[in-house]
C-alpha cells in the first residue's frame, strides 16, 4: 500500500504535468486514480482540485512581470484594461454552466468511460484543427476581440466534461477564430487563473470542515509538487507547439482513451 504522501506526489506529477497541456488532466487524474488505485473517496476528490492551485501558481509566477503590468495599468491603460475585459467575459460562462449544471455533471459524468470516449473525440478534434491551412490574424493574447474572448470562454465550459481539457477547448476554439498556436496556447493559460482559483476557492469552503492537519499537509504536497512541474512543463510547451504543433498531444490523447477502453472492457 502506497502512502499518502506518495501518492500526493505522484497525482501531484500527474497534475502538473497534464494541466496545461491540451490532454485532460481531471480525465488523467479519474484513470489515474481508477487503474492505479491512487486514492479512492472524497478527500482524493477533493485533492485533485485543490492542488490545481499549485500549477495556476505556476502560470503566475512565469507570466509575474506581464500580470503586475495589467493589474496596474488597468487603471490608466485602456489596452490593459481591455485585456481584464476580456479575461473575465472569457471566463463568465463557466461560472454560469458551474452554477446551473455542476452538480450534474459530477455525478453522472465523472466515469472512465466518458473520460476514454472524450480523450479520444478530442484527439481527433486536435489533430484535424492542427492539420488545418492556417492563416492566423491573431498573434497576441492580450489583443484578440471581446467576441473572440467570448466564445473561446464558451467552448472552455465544454471541459466540465471529464477528459475534453479545458486548454485544449479553449485552445481549438482560439485558433479556429484566428488566433496562431502560441497565443492560443499563451491564453489558456491566462484564462486557468481565474478559473482554477474558483474552482480551488469553491472547493476548499465546501470541505472545510473536513480538512485535518494530516490531509492539509498532504494537500501541501501535491501543491508544491504540481507547481514545480508545472513551471517546467509551461515553459517547453509554448516552444514545442510554436515548432510542431499539436499533433503529439492529439495521439497521446487517442492512444491513452483507447487503452483506457480496453482495460475497462476487460473488467477492470
Amino acid at each position: 500500500m502506497l502512502s499518502d504522501s506518495l501518492r500526493a506526489v505522484i497525482l501531484g506529477i500527474v497534475e502538473g504535468i497534464t494541466e496545461f497541456l491540451p490532454v485532460s488532466s481531471t480525465g488523467h487524474m479519474l484513470l489515474v486514480k481508477r487503474f492505479f488505485g491512487l486514492g479512492e473517496g472524497a478527500f482524493w476528490d477533493s485533492f485533485v482540485v485543490l492542488i490545481q492551485l499549485g500549477a495556476i501558481l505556476a502560470i503566475v509566477g512565469i507570466y509575474f512581470a506581464k500580470l503586475w503590468k495589467v493589474a496596474f495599468g488597468m487603471f490608466s491603460n485602456a489596452d490593459d484594461r481591455r485585456f481584464v475585459i476580456g479575461v473575465l467575459v472569457a471566463f463568465l460562462p463557466a461560472v454560469i454552466i458551474g452554477l446551473i449544471a455542476g452538480k450534474y455533471i459530477k455525478e453522472v459524468l465523472f466515469n472512465p468511460w466518458v473520460v476514454c470516449f472524450s480523450l479520444i473525440v478530442g484527439g481527433a478534434i486536435l489533430l484535424w484543427v492542427d492539420q488545418l491551412d492556417h492563416n492566423p490574424t491573431e498573434h497576441d493574447a492580450t489583443k484578440f476581440p471581446l467576441l473572440t474572448y467570448l466564445w473561446i470562454g464558451i467552448a472552455q465550459c465544454l471541459a466540465m466534461i471529464p477528459g475534453v481539457s479545458r486548454s485544449g477547448a479553449s485552445i481549438v476554439a482560439a485558433m479556429l477564430l484566428g488566433a496562431d498556436k502560441r497565443a492560443a496556447a499563451e491564453f489558456s493559460f491566462f484564462l486557468a487563473i481565474p478559473t482554477m482559483i474558483g474552482a480551488f476557492a469553491y472547493d476548499f469552503y465546501k470541505n472545510r470542515a473536513e480538512m485535518t492537519a494530516d490531509h492539509l499537509g498532504t494537500i501541501g504536497i501535491g501543491f508544491v509538487v504540481s507547481f514545480v512541474v508545472a513551471i517546467i512543463v509551461v515553459k517547453g510547451f509554448l516552444g514545442y507547439v510554436t515548432r510542431h504543433g499539436f499533433t503529439l498531444f492529439a495521439w497521446w490523447r487517442v492512444v491513452v482513451g483507447t487503452l483506457g477502453l480496453i482495460a475497462l472492457a476487460m473488467g477492470r
